[in-house]
Order: structure tokens, then sequence, then C-alpha cells
């Protein structure tokens, strides 16, 4: 759990209703894109605590074309934020126009919203180029003294930003996800576990396969261990498990007297799995 500083969980709590109520009139007038840009501009000022004049970035220049607002710090861009009509839904195209900017730009970070709907996106500049959607939130949905809507709000604001909250919060969920604890369930090791708690209640014979088969028919949902998320997750396990044999094998014997201490074309090749979000 996130520790959020009590001048910012204030923040949320004092700012955030104002602006589901000005969201929601907005949305009832169906105001366009620039005044729903307007809005946007003044939650990242007031509710995520960024300096209107020096930190929010209106208009951003990629290759001949413009996203709508980004975010910078001590002159580095930390995240692009493209901005669609409040009325209209975000879409697949919409999705795809904000990630080349960032691709374009090489900034890992994009943001798509309608001031509603929230969409964080993070972009790992490899070959093919990794795109995954990271969480989204409905600002209209937030409750300001919550402590995981707090969680979500800060990894957005400028607090959370200088302590990379973002960042810990992706490498964290790399690893603690479904498809990993999934991957390790199936893995021996912790089969062998469930076989040496099984003998406590009987001394039958049970075999690892056994085991495995009705996890992966009774247990587990198909999802996690089907796909490529679940081939990811098992290619991960086994490479740690390996690593680990490594260490263990080489360790050396300790002496009693002495103990040594990217581009758009790369975007097009890309692996997109926007719909398989890292919830919170």
């Amino acid at each position: 759990m996130t520790s959020i500083p009590k001048k910012v969980a204030e923040r949320f709590i004092k700012e955030v209703g104002k602006f589901q109520t000005i969201l929601k009139n907005a949305k009832n007038r169906d105001v366009n894109e620039a005044d729903t840009v307007t809005i946007v501009n003044d939650i990242l000022c007031y509710v995520f605590g960024f300096d209107k004049y020096s930190e929010i970035t209106s208009e951003f220049a990629i290759r001949n074309t413009y996203c709508d607002l980004a975010i910078k710090l001590d002159a580095e861009v930390k995240y692009l934020v493209e901005v669609k009509a409040i009325g209209i839904p975000l879409k697949e195209t919409h999705t795809r126009q904000a990630l080349e900017y960032g691709a374009n730009q090489g900034v890992q970070w994009i943001v798509l919203t309608n001031g509603i709907d929230w969409e964080i996106y993070r972009i790992t500049f490899e070959k093919p180029l990794q795109v995954k959607r990271i969480f989204t939130m409905n600002f209209l949905d937030i409750i300001p003294r919550k402590s995981d809507d707090q969680e979500k709000l800060y990894l957005l604001c400028k607090e959370g930003l200088t302590k990379s909250a973002i960042d810990h919060h992706y490498e964290h969920r790399k690893i603690v996800n479904r498809f990993n604890i999934a991957a390790l369930l199936l893995s021996d090791a912790t089969m062998n576990v469930i076989k040496r708690e099984m003998k406590k209640l009987s001394p039958l014979k049970v075999e690892n396969t056994e085991i495995e088969k009705i996890l992966r028919n009774d247990v587990l949902k198909r999802e996690v261990i089907d796909g490529d998320e679940a081939k990811q997750a098992l290619t991960t396990i086994k490479k740690a498990e390996r690593r680990a044999a490594r260490r263990s094998t080489h360790k050396p014997a300790i002496k009693t007297d002495i103990v040594e201490k990217p581009t758009e074309s790369l975007l097009k090749e890309s692996t997109s799995t926007p719909d398989e979000s890292i919830d919170l």
C-alpha cells in the first residue's frame, strides 16, 4: 500500500468533488474537445498538483502534429495526455493515436482521457515495441477519501512522479499478477509443497501430474494458463528457477578462516494488449 503524504490526500479530498460536478455539467452540455482539454488541464493542476504555467504544456509538437497536453518536470516529459471530447467514448483508434505520439517522442507513459474515463498506458521501447494498459479509472466514480482511489490518483500526481510511484507500481505488478501466480502454482516446487501437505491428510501416494491436472482443469481459470500472457509468465518463472539453480550449484565453499564477502514503424510492429490491464 502506497504511503500518500497528508497534504496530497487533503488536496484530493478538497478538489475531486469540485471537478466531478464540473465534469457532470460538461457532459450534460456535451462540450467540445477544446473545452474538455481546458477541464483536464485544470484537473492536472488542482487535483494532481502540477503548475499550470511551467509543468503543463499544451499543444506539444510531435512530428508536425500535436498532443493535447504534456507533463514536464525538470525539463523532462513525464507523460503525454491525449484528450477527446467528453461525450466521445474512448476507442481503439484514439488509443493508437495516443500511443503513436508516445512512440514518436520516446515517452513511456501515455494518458488517454475524455475527462471522465482515464486510461494509462506504458510503452517499453524494445523490438517489437511493448505496450501495456496499466490501469483505468472513471473520475466520476472516485471516492477521494477511499485509500484505493487515492492510490490511483497518486500515481499520476506531481508528488507521485517525483517518487517514481507509477514506475514502482508497474514493476510490482509485473511480478504480482494472476499469470505469474498461476505459473508458480503449476511449478514443480509448489506442487511438491502441495504433495507434502497432502501427506498430512493421508499417506496415499500422489504424483505431481495428478495435482497439475486438477489445478489446470478444476482450480485455475483457463485465461490465466493459456495465451501469450500465460506463456510469458511461465517463461519468467522458468528463467528464475534456472538462475536459482545455477546460484545453488556454483555457490563457493566457505573456508573456515576466510568469508568472502522508437518510432511509428516500431509501434506498428508492437505487441499491444490494451484490453489486458494490470489492475490496482
